[in-house]
């Protein structure tokens, strides 16, 4: 099983975010650029990977307790899920997202994220 905290995703990311194009470009470069970096510095370049779809389980850490959507949680986590797609070298259609809004509030918030062979139990 792979793992990595992210950090919170930015809110120009959600997908209800009214806000100018180029600060939506520019959030989605550096989600992806950083999930990527991250998904680097643990380990996941030569991480040896089943065949066929993963089950790709992102547990969200809010930072306080106003109330969210996992939907829209997930449409925010888009840019970071291509950078760890990107950094361990596969297309991120084989990716089966479990997404799970917990109602543990962390600091900042994070997304912990594990990777895992499709139809695993975590």
């Amino acid at each position: 099983m792979l793992s990595v905290t992210l950090p919170w995703p930015d809110r120009l990311l959600h997908p209800n975010a009214r806000t100018h194009w180029g600060k939506k470009a520019k959030a989605t470069k550096a989600a992806r650029e950083a999930a990527f970096a991250l998904a680097l510095q643990a380990g996941w370049r030569r991480a040896l990977l089943p065949e066929g779809r993963l089950d790709l389980w992102v547990d969200f850490y809010p930072p306080d307790r106003r109330r969210r959507d996992d939907d829209g949680m997930l449409a925010s986590f888009k840019a970071a899920r291509d950078g760890l797609a990107q950094a361990l070298g596969i297309d991120d259609s084989r990716f089966y997202s479990h997404p799970r809004l917990q109602d543990e509030v962390r600091p900042g918030g994070v997304v912990v994220v594990r990777i895992t062979p499709a139809g695993a139990l975590l």
